[in-house]
């Protein structure tokens, strides 16, 4: 049984490019750098600071709105200039500019600093997601967005527990800590990832290839808006749900944390090998509104179930589930309408939804939890994941449908 499952896990991780591997190191050093955003609400309102939590909240607001910026330019810019360059700027920006937030003590100049720092910062995604899928083979994509995803996770992780010892000594570490790790990244990337490492006939590919606009492929778009949907509802996970389980279920801060741990430890032991079963075996589609379905379940059942540090595990337990069948799979079905021309538009689209829910969710879910409760919220979230569903389950017809006419076209 152990001889199997040793199997499997190797299985599971064979079969990818060196340059993938290559890629989720620098990831790795990248993320495990990563502790001034989620400490910097607590910065900002410490004594030595002075301001407000509601000036803090505005801080954040902008880091969201500079990320939609970003994500927006960092598309434009990678199919223009490719996305090795853009990593490279993207990454040694977001370095300088973490060092300069952390020297700013006016409000004006930490909001204007916070903003460039986001742009800077979230136009790496949709170049870094090109590049996954460049340095990836069609037959193990999936599994290359899962590995990246296992390089972010692991990383928030040592950022997280870094960040914290950091920020009782001094919180001007954090600053210091991030932005090297970013210009360290940038070390390894042009080291390591030259532009020379890019596949031949990916560069073949792209230069035969017409540029379309993802902005009309309105299946692409009615993606986008279920994405968003359905992201806004799942951040709960990260923002609402821990304060419901300290009010509701009277839970100590330890026991919180132990839950959201669940969250990590299950996507990077068991995520690679699922999606390694699951890969090639039914369409994208099929699996993300599956997923979904189980994020939703996780949600209502808060409000059917009998309350219980039990039902927090295992609600955790699902959600997580939920993530691991769709997240990726997401990933492989934007890049499968995606031409080497035009893919960093389509990242690009991807990497806005994602920040704009990442804006509109937290807040919208807190502004519900204190005017109607968590029950409420908890009904309205797991209803917009089952509208989400449905949404990707339309979109999914009407590609089988297009498919089947231009079948019958052909005969």
């Amino acid at each position: 049984m152990v001889t199997k499952t040793l199997a499997l896990y190797k299985e599971a991780y064979s079969g990818l490019s060196r340059s993938t591997w290559l890629l989720c190191l620098v990831m790795l050093v990248n993320r495990s750098g990563t502790m001034v955003i989620p400490f910097l609400t607590i910065y900002l309102t410490q004594p030595s600071m002075g301001y407000s939590i509601a000036q803090a909240g505005v801080v954040m607001g902008i880091f969201g709105l500079g990320a939609v910026c970003g994500g927006f330019l960092g598309g434009r810019l990678t199919d223009r200039w490719g996305f090795h360059r853009v990593q490279l700027v993207a990454l040694a920006g977001g370095g300088i500019m973490f060092i300069i937030l952390g020297q700013m003590r006016s409000y004006p100049g930490i909001c204007g600093c916070a903003f460039l720092l986001s742009v800077v910062n979230d136009a790496f995604r949709p170049a870094n997601s090109t590049a996954v899928a460049t340095y990836s083979k069609e037959e193990n994509r999936t599994r290359s967005f899962s590995l990246n995803r296992l390089a972010i996770n692991l990383g928030w992780a040592v950022g997280g527990a870094l960040g914290g010892i950091l920020a009782s000594i001094n919180y001007h570490l954090l600053f210091w800590v991030d932005g090297c790790t970013n210009l360290l990244a940038v070390l390894l990337l042009r080291i390591f990832l030259h532009p020379a490492a890019i596949p031949a006939h990916h560069r073949e590919k792209a230069a035969g290839m017409p540029a379309l606009s993802a902005y009309r492929d309105k299946t692409y778009l009615g993606f986008i808006a279920c994405t968003i949907l359905f992201a806004s509802c799942f951040f709960q996970v990260f923002s609402t749900l821990p304060l419901f389980y300290k009010r509701v279920l009277h839970l100590p801060e330890y026991k919180i944390g132990l839950i959201m741990t669940v969250n990590g430890l299950l996507i990077a032991i068991f995520e690679m090998v699922l999606v390694f079963k699951m890969e090639g075996r039914r369409e994208n589609m099929f699996y993300i509104f599956y997923g979904v379905c189980c994020v939703s379940l996780s949600y209502i059942l808060l409000d059917l179930l009998p309350l219980s540090i039990f039902l927090a595990f295992f609600c955790m337990i699902l959600a997580t589930m939920g993530e691991m069948m769709c997240f990726p799979f997401m990933n492989s079905f934007w890049i499968s309408r995606t031409s080497p021309s035009n893919r960093g538009q389509y990242a690009g689209l991807y990497t806005i939804a994602w920040s704009t829910a990442q804006v509109i969710g937290p807040s919208v879910g807190a502004e519900v939890a204190q005017r109607a409760g968590f029950r409420v919220l908890w009904w309205i979230v797991g209803g917009g994941c089952v509208i989400a569903a449905l949404g990707y389950r339309n979109l999914r017809q009407a590609k089988t449908l297009a498919f089947e006419s231009s079948q019958n076209a052909g005969l």
